[in-house]
């Protein structure tokens, strides 16, 4: 870490501490899991065939084994391999296994949840690579960040233990999510898609909640609102179409891919979910911005048109809808319909479409990491959405 990283972490400690945060309070409350629990317990659906989705995963399995690295490789930089597996997968075994234990009260899966999470932070110094490194940094961390804060809540992990952990993402991640945020690795504002400036503000809020750090988490909300890069909501949904009485918003990534569009959903749910469960509604800012967004991308991707207005920025000019990876499919949707449909009552026609697409195809219920594929996109997102969203 170089010495104005250095002095940016440590002066993050001495402002930040002024305001209680809720604990446990990213993707997952108290009040989530005692709901959780009782319809587990009570054998109902769709909780049960949720909670069966995780208990079969191997990353929910007491003989998962992990493999925490010193220097974590992202990109091919000529020089390295690229590590960045062991990172992703880890993480997803240390949330199912966080999981699992908030929900059956079994403390052999909390025991082994934080072998994992004491191996990272007693082992990680650094997280390098391409440029690629910084999605590393935004991506694990907000994910990191999320199984810790299920663990808090575990008597048995000493203040010491967590505390080393908090620091290894205060540490080590937050500088490089506050790096590419504030500096774009040099290049200009708008040179990078959208979900490189999501994911460094999903890490820097989640980040912020755990280690309750007021300063970083202001800081990520306000890159959310007003930042300068495509990350920044109004310019991440940048356009709005009004179709029959529908808004859709056309999303930044559209005229790219479908696969970076749908993950650009699978980082701001979250990012609004630990924002609302911090009593900051993130959804509802821009008059539901996020929904616009996630109603056009869904339907697109089940095969319907869209409208498209021209997209151009310092580096291309789009124009039209690309159809690569049309119909991908990231357990990203039971979050956005349970919110903006079950819990406010707005239309969701199309995101409510695609849940119902994505739970068929995953045989009743969302999964999480390693049953969408074994490469990194299987792992963007933490997943159970059906076991832990459905209200």
């Amino acid at each position: 870490m170089t010495m104005k990283s250095n002095y940016l972490t440590i002066s993050l400690r001495l402002l930040a501490f002024c305001c209680a945060f809720t604990h446990p309070g990213l993707l997952h409350t108290d009040a989530d899991f005692t709901r959780i629990q009782s319809k587990v317990s009570s054998k109902i659906e769709p909780w049960l065939t949720g909670w069966y989705k995780l208990t079969n995963s191997s990353f929910a399995s007491l003989s998962y084994t992990s493999n925490p690295q010193a220097t974590v490789f992202r990109g091919d930089d000529g020089v390295h391999t690229q590590n960045y597996a062991s990172l992703y997968k880890d993480i997803a075994a240390a949330y199912a296994m966080a999981i699992r234990w908030k929900v059956s009260g079994d403390t052999s899966y909390a025991d082994k949840a934080l072998t994992i999470l004491d191996g990272w932070s007693s082992t990680l110094t650094a997280v390098d690579g391409t440029a690629d490194r910084f999605l590393a940094a935004g991506i694990y961390g907000y994910e990191f960040a999320n199984a810790a804060e299920i663990m808090r809540t575990y008597s048995a992990w000493p203040a010491a233990k967590y505390q080393m952990f908090s620091n290894m993402l205060v540490d080590i991640f937050y500088p490089m999510n506050h790096d590419f945020l504030t500096n774009h690795n040099d290049a200009a504002i708008d040179h990078y898609w959208a979900n490189w400036d999501l994911c460094n503000i999903a890490s820097m809020l989640s980040i912020g909640i755990l280690s309750d750090n007021q300063t970083m988490y202001d800081e990520a909300v306000n890159y959310y609102k007003t930042g300068g890069g495509n990350g920044q909501i109004g310019k991440a949904i940048w356009h709005l179409f009004t179709v029959d009485g529908e808004s859709l918003g056309q999303g930044q990534e559209a005229g790219r891919d479908q696969g970076h569009s749908m993950l650009d959903f699978a980082l701001l749910g979250p990012i609004a979910l630990s924002g609302y469960n911090q009593g900051n509604d993130l959804f509802v800012y821009l008059t539901n911005r996020i929904l616009a967004g996630a109603e056009y991308v869904a339907k697109y991707n089940l095969g319907y048109d869209v409208p498209f207005t021209t997209y151009t920025n310092s580096d291309v000019t789009q124009t039209v809808i690309s159809n690569n990876s049309r119909g991908d499919v990231r357990p990203i949707w039971e979050l956005l319909y349970n919110h903006y449909g079950v819990l406010k009552g707005l239309n969701v026609t199309w995101t409510k479409k695609y849940r119902d697409f994505v739970v068929e195809d995953g045989s009743g219920a969302e999964g999480g990491g390693g049953d969408y594929g074994t490469e990194s996109g299987g792992f963007d997102q933490l997943g159970y959405g059906t076991l832990m969203y459905t209200l």
